[in-house]
Protein backbone atom coordinates (compact mmCIF):
# COMPACT_ATOMS: atom_id res chain seq x y z
CA UNK A 1 0.00 0.00 0.00
CA UNK A 2 2.85 2.40 0.70
CA UNK A 3 4.64 1.72 -2.38
CA UNK A 4 1.32 2.37 -4.30
CA UNK A 5 0.96 5.91 -2.31
CA UNK A 6 4.12 6.87 -2.99
CA UNK A 7 4.11 5.92 -6.90
CA UNK A 8 1.00 8.22 -6.74
CA UNK A 9 3.03 11.26 -4.96
CA UNK A 10 5.77 10.92 -7.33
CA UNK A 11 3.64 10.63 -10.47
CA UNK A 12 1.08 13.56 -9.16
CA UNK A 13 4.95 15.78 -9.34
CA UNK A 14 5.68 14.18 -12.41
CA UNK A 15 2.59 16.03 -14.19
CA UNK A 16 3.05 18.94 -12.02
CA UNK A 17 6.14 19.29 -13.33
CA UNK A 18 5.23 18.91 -17.26
CA UNK A 19 2.30 21.29 -16.85
CA UNK A 20 4.37 24.60 -18.22
CA UNK A 21 1.91 28.04 -18.13
CA UNK A 22 3.50 30.79 -20.26
CA UNK A 23 5.11 33.92 -18.53
CA UNK A 24 2.99 35.96 -20.53
CA UNK A 25 -0.30 34.43 -18.37
CA UNK A 26 -1.16 36.75 -15.00
CA UNK A 27 -2.53 35.14 -12.30
CA UNK A 28 -6.42 34.71 -11.89
CA UNK A 29 -7.34 37.07 -8.82
CA UNK A 30 -8.33 34.50 -5.61
CA UNK A 31 -11.81 36.46 -5.05
CA UNK A 32 -13.09 35.03 -8.63
CA UNK A 33 -12.94 31.56 -7.73
CA UNK A 34 -16.70 31.77 -6.69
CA UNK A 35 -19.51 32.57 -8.99
CA UNK A 36 -21.16 34.67 -6.54
CA UNK A 37 -18.20 36.93 -6.70
CA UNK A 38 -18.60 37.03 -10.42
CA UNK A 39 -22.26 37.97 -11.46
CA UNK A 40 -21.81 42.01 -10.15
CA UNK A 41 -19.13 42.26 -13.44
CA UNK A 42 -21.86 40.93 -16.05
CA UNK A 43 -22.58 43.32 -18.59
CA UNK A 44 -25.88 41.84 -20.08
CA UNK A 45 -25.80 41.34 -24.03
CA UNK A 46 -29.45 42.92 -24.14
CA UNK A 47 -31.00 45.71 -22.42
CA UNK A 48 -32.18 44.64 -19.19
CA UNK A 49 -34.15 47.96 -16.95
CA UNK A 50 -33.29 45.46 -13.92
CA UNK A 51 -32.38 42.04 -13.36
CA UNK A 52 -31.07 39.56 -10.09
CA UNK A 53 -29.26 36.54 -9.23
CA UNK A 54 -31.18 34.45 -6.67
CA UNK A 55 -30.61 31.11 -5.46
CA UNK A 56 -33.63 28.80 -4.64
CA UNK A 57 -33.23 29.61 -1.04
CA UNK A 58 -36.99 29.35 0.97
CA UNK A 59 -35.87 32.53 2.45
CA UNK A 60 -36.32 35.63 0.08
CA UNK A 61 -33.26 37.28 2.09
CA UNK A 62 -31.01 34.78 1.56
CA UNK A 63 -31.75 34.00 -1.99
CA UNK A 64 -31.10 36.94 -3.47
CA UNK A 65 -27.29 36.96 -4.58
CA UNK A 66 -26.95 40.01 -6.78
CA UNK A 67 -29.42 42.72 -7.97
CA UNK A 68 -28.79 45.11 -10.43
CA UNK A 69 -29.64 48.59 -10.00
CA UNK A 70 -33.51 49.32 -10.16
CA UNK A 71 -36.52 52.38 -9.90
CA UNK A 72 -37.62 52.12 -6.34
CA UNK A 73 -40.68 51.77 -7.97
CA UNK A 74 -39.71 48.25 -9.41
CA UNK A 75 -40.59 45.18 -8.35
CA UNK A 76 -40.71 41.52 -9.62
CA UNK A 77 -42.46 38.70 -7.70
CA UNK A 78 -42.53 35.57 -9.42
CA UNK A 79 -42.59 32.10 -8.91
CA UNK A 80 -38.79 30.07 -8.35
CA UNK A 81 -38.35 27.18 -11.19
CA UNK A 82 -37.79 23.66 -10.67
CA UNK A 83 -33.83 24.08 -11.88
CA UNK A 84 -31.31 26.64 -12.11
CA UNK A 85 -27.79 26.70 -13.68
CA UNK A 86 -24.78 25.12 -11.16
CA UNK A 87 -26.89 22.42 -9.71
CA UNK A 88 -25.63 21.27 -6.28
CA UNK A 89 -28.08 19.20 -4.94
CA UNK A 90 -32.15 18.64 -5.16
CA UNK A 91 -33.64 20.53 -2.81
CA UNK A 92 -33.67 24.21 -0.85
CA UNK A 93 -30.38 26.22 -1.89
CA UNK A 94 -29.41 23.65 -4.47
CA UNK A 95 -28.84 26.11 -7.76
CA UNK A 96 -29.10 29.71 -9.10
CA UNK A 97 -31.04 31.79 -11.52
CA UNK A 98 -31.44 34.92 -13.65
CA UNK A 99 -34.88 37.01 -12.91
CA UNK A 100 -34.93 39.83 -15.23
CA UNK A 101 -37.28 42.50 -16.32
CA UNK A 102 -37.60 43.77 -20.19
CA UNK A 103 -40.33 45.59 -21.52
CA UNK A 104 -41.95 45.40 -17.98
CA UNK A 105 -42.03 41.89 -18.49
CA UNK A 106 -39.64 38.99 -15.95
CA UNK A 107 -37.50 37.00 -18.16
CA UNK A 108 -35.95 33.42 -16.76
CA UNK A 109 -32.28 32.72 -17.31
CA UNK A 110 -32.71 29.20 -15.55
CA UNK A 111 -29.82 26.74 -17.27
CA UNK A 112 -26.13 27.11 -18.34
CA UNK A 113 -27.31 27.93 -21.73
CA UNK A 114 -30.12 30.35 -20.86
CA UNK A 115 -26.96 32.38 -18.91
CA UNK A 116 -24.38 32.18 -21.67
CA UNK A 117 -27.23 33.70 -24.09
CA UNK A 118 -27.45 36.72 -21.61
CA UNK A 119 -23.91 36.96 -20.88
CA UNK A 120 -23.63 37.22 -24.57
CA UNK A 121 -20.39 38.61 -25.39
CA UNK A 122 -17.25 37.80 -23.23
CA UNK A 123 -16.30 41.65 -22.09
CA UNK A 124 -14.41 40.78 -18.88
CA UNK A 125 -12.37 38.44 -17.31
CA UNK A 126 -15.24 37.10 -14.52
CA UNK A 127 -17.62 36.72 -17.18
CA UNK A 128 -15.02 34.58 -18.82
CA UNK A 129 -14.80 32.24 -15.73
CA UNK A 130 -18.42 32.50 -15.22
CA UNK A 131 -19.08 31.05 -18.89
CA UNK A 132 -16.30 28.42 -18.72
CA UNK A 133 -18.42 27.33 -15.29
CA UNK A 134 -21.37 26.68 -17.34
CA UNK A 135 -19.14 24.51 -19.04
CA UNK A 136 -17.70 22.59 -15.92
CA UNK A 137 -14.58 24.16 -15.56
CA UNK A 138 -13.47 26.11 -12.68
CA UNK A 139 -10.60 28.20 -11.18
CA UNK A 140 -8.38 27.01 -7.98
CA UNK A 141 -6.02 29.45 -7.20
CA UNK A 142 -3.85 27.81 -5.74
CA UNK A 143 -2.05 26.53 -8.70
CA UNK A 144 -0.53 28.79 -11.94
CA UNK A 145 -1.81 25.63 -14.03
CA UNK A 146 -5.59 26.06 -12.88
CA UNK A 147 -5.65 29.99 -12.15
CA UNK A 148 -4.37 32.02 -14.78
CA UNK A 149 -5.34 34.06 -17.93
CA UNK A 150 -3.96 36.38 -20.51
CA UNK A 151 -6.54 38.16 -22.75
CA UNK A 152 -6.26 40.17 -26.06
CA UNK A 153 -9.09 41.88 -28.45
CA UNK A 154 -10.55 38.34 -29.24
CA UNK A 155 -10.04 35.79 -27.07
CA UNK A 156 -9.75 34.96 -23.52
CA UNK A 157 -6.96 32.30 -22.61
CA UNK A 158 -7.02 30.16 -18.67
CA UNK A 159 -5.06 27.67 -17.13
CA UNK A 160 -8.32 26.06 -15.49
CA UNK A 161 -9.56 22.76 -13.80
CA UNK A 162 -12.50 19.85 -13.83
CA UNK A 163 -12.76 17.74 -11.22
CA UNK A 164 -14.57 14.55 -11.88
CA UNK A 165 -15.97 11.54 -10.02
CA UNK A 166 -15.21 9.44 -6.71
CA UNK A 167 -12.07 9.22 -6.09
CA UNK A 168 -12.37 12.61 -7.44
CA UNK A 169 -9.66 13.76 -9.99
CA UNK A 170 -9.00 17.11 -10.79
CA UNK A 171 -7.48 17.69 -14.44
CA UNK A 172 -5.41 21.15 -15.73
CA UNK A 173 -7.43 22.32 -19.10
CA UNK A 174 -6.26 25.38 -21.58
CA UNK A 175 -9.51 27.22 -22.04
CA UNK A 176 -10.00 29.61 -24.70
CA UNK A 177 -12.88 31.65 -25.27
CA UNK A 178 -14.08 33.52 -28.35
CA UNK A 179 -14.98 36.76 -26.75
CA UNK A 180 -17.52 38.23 -29.26
CA UNK A 181 -19.20 34.28 -30.26
CA UNK A 182 -18.32 32.97 -26.61
CA UNK A 183 -17.47 29.48 -28.24
CA UNK A 184 -14.82 27.45 -26.14
CA UNK A 185 -12.45 25.14 -26.41
CA UNK A 186 -10.10 23.23 -24.48
CA UNK A 187 -7.34 21.51 -24.48
CA UNK A 188 -6.10 18.76 -21.54
CA UNK A 189 -2.83 19.39 -19.67
CA UNK A 190 -3.40 16.15 -17.44
CA UNK A 191 -4.47 14.98 -14.27
CA UNK A 192 -2.67 16.46 -11.71
CA UNK A 193 -4.45 15.58 -8.21
CA UNK A 194 -6.42 12.58 -7.27
CA UNK A 195 -8.12 12.03 -3.59
CA UNK A 196 -10.51 9.34 -2.33
CA UNK A 197 -11.91 12.21 -0.39
CA UNK A 198 -14.05 13.41 -2.61
CA UNK A 199 -15.62 16.32 -0.69
CA UNK A 200 -12.48 17.91 -0.20
CA UNK A 201 -11.94 18.82 -4.17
Amino acid sequence: MKVIIAFSLILSNLLYSQIKVPDDYKKIPDILDTAEYLYPFIVPDKDYAYWRVLSNDMDYEKAVIYESQAPDFMTINEPVPERGFFQKCIGNNCFSYILACKNERAVYFSSEQQLRDFIGTVDNLPEAILLAKTYGYSVDTSNRFTGAYKMDNRHFSMYLMQSKGCPAVKESFLVTINRRTGKLEAKRNGVYAKDENCTSL
